[in-house]
C-alpha cells in the first residue's frame, strides 16, 4: 500500500498483520498441512479463481489449476492439481505480481528485474510480439538499468512502476490505458509522460481498461476508459493521456484501488472516495447510479485504514481503524449497495468468500516467518522440560506440563490443582488408572485440539474423556472408533460404547454388527462378550429383523 507522512506519499509493502487461511480460496483447500505452511506469499487469479501461484519461506515459486493460455509459465499447456515449480524464479524473492484476463502474468524481483508469462494477444508481456508466453521471461526492452518496484495488469494491457517513480506501459491501448496519446497498441514497455513527467509515483493500478497512478504528493492521475466515469473526471471521454483527478483537489490520497470499472481513494485523514461504475452498489453509495466524480462514503463509520478492490471483480472492501471489515458491491450474486460490517479480520477474506470469481487482491503476504500464533506456540511447548513446571508419571514415563495450561484447557486439572488437593504442590504426579498411550493423547490434544490414535486405543481414550467429563474429546474418540471399525473389532467397540454411555457410538457400531452379522458372530471378540451385552444385543437384533430367513 501507500502511506502519508506531511503531504508526501511513499509506497511500502509489509506482511498482512492478521493470519489469513488460504484454504478460504477452493484451490488451496486440497493442499496439505505441511505445503500450506510453507507458504509465504500467495496470489490467487483467473476467471473462475482457478489458478493459483505461491512463494514458500525458501523464495521457491510454485503454481497450480488450469493453467488457461499457459498463464502458470510452466512452459506447456497443462493443467495441474500438483504444485509446479518456476525454477527460473527459485531464489529471487518476488515483491509484486499482478495478473490480467487473458490471463497474463507480471512479476518484479527485489533485485528489480520484471518477469512476464501467460495471454500475449495484445503484446501485453512487453516482448515486441504476440507469441504466447509459456514460460517466465524478463521484460528488459526499454528497462535495460531500470528497477521495477510494482507492477499492475488491466484485462490486457500492464504496468510497471521504478524505484525513481517512473511509470512504464504497454499492450492493449483501445482506449488508451497505455497512455501513449494515440489508441495503437504498444508491444514494449513505454514510460508515460506527458503530465507525469516531473512526477515521481509511488503507486500504480489498473481496471479493465484504464489506468490510474499516485504520486508523491497525494495526487491522483488517470487515464484511458472512461465510460463509466472510472477516471473521476467529472465526464465519461476516454483519456488518451493522463489526466489529474480535479474531485480529490485539497485532499491527500495515500492509498488507490480499482475494480472492474471503479475505483476508491483512500486519503492520509482516513477518509474514502469512490467513483465509476455502480451497476452492482460497489461505490457504496446506497444506489447503483455511476459517479463521473469521487464522492466520500462511510462518513458515518470511522477512520478508514485500508480498502480493497480488483480489475477483475465489481467488490469492494474496507477496514477501519478498530479493525472492523466491511464489504459491498457483488458480493455473492447480490447487490450490495451500502458498506456492510462483515465478521472478517481483514479485507482479503472478503474476497476469498465473497468476491465472483473468488480471487485474491492482491499477493497476499501470510504471517512473519519467525512468527507463532498462539495455537502453534502451544503445540511447541507440549512435553517440553525448559518451560514445564510440572510432570506427570506413566508407566514409568515422564510427560512435560505446565499447570497452567492444564488448568485452563481442562475441569479435572482445574480441581486437582487447588491449594488443598496435595497434587497442586507436587512436582511429579503418578497417574496409574490409564496407559501411557492414552494419557499422552490427551495431554496432547489439551495443547493442540488434535487426536492421533489406532482405533483400538481410542477406545481407552474414550474411557478418559468419559471420566474427566470431556465432551469434546468423547467425540473425537467416537469418530475414530467409527473410521476404523472392523469385523474383528466391530464388538469391541459397540462393548466400549455400552460400557462409556457413547449412545451414538453405540448406534453406528451396533448398526455395523447387524450389517456383517454371519462375520462378526465367527470372531473371538464376539464369543468372549460379556453375557448381559450379548443377551442385549441378540434382542436388539431380533428386533431389527436380523435373524429372519
Amino acid at each position: 500500500i501507500t502511506l502519508v507522512s506531511q503531504n508526501k506519499a511513499f509506497n511500502v509493502f509489509f506482511n498482512v498483520l492478521v493470519m489469513v487461511d488460504v484454504t478460504k480460496w477452493p484451490i488451496f483447500s486440497l493442499m496439505g498441512p505441511e505445503d500450506l505452511s510453507s507458504i509465504r506469499k500467495a496470489c490467487v487469479f483467473g476467471s473462475s479463481g482457478n489458478e493459483a501461484i505461491y512463494i514458500t519461506h525458501d523464495d521457491e515459486v510454485y503454481v497450480f489449476g488450469l493453467n488457461c493460455s499457459s498463464c502458470l509459465g510452466t512452459g506447456d499447456t497443462q493443467s495441474t492439481i500438483v504444485p509446479k515449480k518456476l525454477d527460473i524464479l527459485g531464489g529471487r524473492k518476488v515483491v509484486s505480481l499482478s495478473y490480467g484476463s487473458g490471463p497474463h502474468i507480471l512479476l518484479a524481483t527485489e533485485d528489480g528485474a520484471l518477469f512476464a508469462w501467460g495471454h500475449n494477444n495484445y503484446s501485453q508481456l512487453g516482448n515486441g510480439t504476440t507469441n504466447q508466453g509459456v514460460a517466465p521471461v524478463t521484460v528488459s526492452a526499454n528497462l535495460l538499468n531500470k528497477k521495477v518496484t510494482e507492477v499492475a495488469c488491466g484485462s490486457h494491457h500492464s504496468m510497471a512502476l521504478t524505484d525513481s517513480g517512473e511509470v512504464y506501459a504497454w499492450g492493449y491501448n483501445n482506449c488508451g490505458q497505455v497512455g501513449s496519446g494515440s489508441t495503437a497498441n504498444q508491444p514494449t514497455p513505454r514510460r508515460v509522460s506527458t503530465c507525469l513527467q516531473n512526477k515521481v509515483a509511488v503507486s500504480i493500478v489498473c481496471s479493465q481498461t484504464s489506468s490510474l497512478a499516485l504520486v508523491d504528493n497525494g495526487e491522483v492521475y488517470g487515464w484511458g476508459y472512461n465510460g463509466n466515469g472510472q477516471l473521476g473526471l467529472g465526464n465519461n471521454g476516454n483519456q488518451l493521456t493522463p489526466c489529474r483527478l480535479g474531485g480529490l483537489q485539497g485532499v491527500c490520497v495515500q492509498q488507490i484501488v480499482s475494480g472492474y470499472a471503479h475505483s476508491l481513494a483512500l486519503t492520509d485523514k482516513g477518509l474514502l472516495y469512490a467513483w465509476g461504475s455502480n451497476t452492482y452498489g460497489q461505490l457504496g453509495t446506497s444506489n447503483k447510479s455511476n459517479q463521473l466524480s469521487p464522492i466520500q462514503i462511510m462518513t458515518d463509520k470511522e477512520r478508514v485504514v485500508e480498502v480493497a478492490a480488483c480489475h477483475s471483480t465489481h467488490t469492494s472492501a474496507a477496514k477501519t481503524q478498530s479493525g472492523q471489515v466491511y464489504m459491498w458491491g457483488q458480493c455473492r450474486g447480490q447487490c450490495v449497495v451500502l458498506p456492510h460490517l462483515t465478521h472478517f479480520t481483514c479485507t482479503d477474506d472478503v474476497f476469498a468468500c465473497f468476491a465472483t470469481p473468488s480471487v485474491m487482491w492482491r499477493l497476499l503476504s501470510t504471517e512473519h516467518e519467525d512468527f507463532l500464533t498462539v495455537a502453534q506456540s502451544l503445540k511447541r511447548e507440549f512435553d517440553n522440560p525448559e518451560t514445564a513446571d510440572l510432570k506427570l508419571c506413566i508407566d514409568g514415563k515422564y510427560i512435560h506440563v505446565h499447570k497452567a495450561v492444564l488448568k485452563i484447557r481442562c475441569e479435572h486439572f482445574r480441581s486437582m490443582f487447588q491449594s488443598h488437593w496435595n497434587e497442586d504442590m507436587k512436582e511429579v504426579i503418578e497417574i496409574d488408572q490409564f496407559s501411557y498411550s492414552v494419557y499422552r493423547s490427551f495431554l496432547e490434544f489439551l495443547y493442540t485440539d488434535n487426536v492421533e490414535l489406532p482405533p483400538e486405543d481410542a477406545i481407552g481414550l474414550l474411557d478418559l474423556a468419559t471420566s474427566y467429563c470431556e465432551n469434546r474429546l468423547k467425540c473425537l474418540c467416537q469418530h475414530i472408533i467409527k473410521r476404523g471399525i472392523t469385523v474383528e473389532n466391530a464388538f469391541s467397540m459397540l462393548s466400549a460404547a455400552v460400557r462409556y454411555d457413547a449412545e451414538d457410538l453405540e448406534e453406528f457400531c451396533f448398526k455395523f454388527c447387524v450389517n456383517h452379522l454371519t462375520e462378526v458372530t465367527q470372531t473371538a471378540a464376539f464369543w468372549q462378550i460379556d453375557g448381559n451385552l450379548l443377551k442385549d444385543f441378540i434382542c436388539r437384533a431380533s428386533r431389527c429383523g436380523a435373524f429372519k430367513n
